[in-house]
């Protein structure tokens, strides 16, 4: 599935939508470069959850968690994770697998941790089409590439 959004409240209803699509256990692998608006996108998911709290990227936490929606939502952000390794100690599995919903900020760099049942999404700028344009790719199978 492809999605266009030509400004940041499109990027967040994107998100936002598929947050209040989203089920136990579900697992979201967000790609994307630097600014290219995948904390946008994640604080739509959140609101989608029924998130309120404000949501930031965790950069230098690995994760963050908010619980306070109809589920919970692991936020991961792995671009810091030099092994795939590190997630172990920091449990993910836990998250992985349990009831609420994990979102995975530069996945492709823990892609052998990825499950199968992963939703992969792309965003990307094309500038000629604008300085808020984005262009979100969808994917439903294992495979971030």
């Amino acid at each position: 599935m492809i999605l266009e959004t030509w400004s940041e409240q499109e990027t967040f209803d994107a998100g936002r939508r598929l947050g209040e699509q989203a089920a136990p256990g579900q697992i979201f692998a967000l790609l994307g470069d630097l600014g290219t608006g995948k904390t946008v996108f994640t604080k739509g998911m959140a609101a989608g959850l029924g998130i309120e709290e404000p949501v930031s990227s965790p950069t230098f936490t690995i994760v963050q968690i908010y619980e306070e929606g109809r589920l919970p939502l692991y936020h991961f952000d792995v671009y810091r994770i030099a092994d795939p390794e590190e997630m172990e100690e920091i449990g993910y599995e836990d998250c992985f697998f349990g009831e609420g919903v994990c979102l995975v900020e530069w996945a492709d760099l823990i892609g052998e941790l990825m499950p199968e049942n992963t939703v992969w999404i792309r965003i990307e700028k094309d500038l000629e089409k604008g300085f808020d344009y984005r262009r979100i790719e969808v994917t439903y199978e294992n495979s971030g590439n």
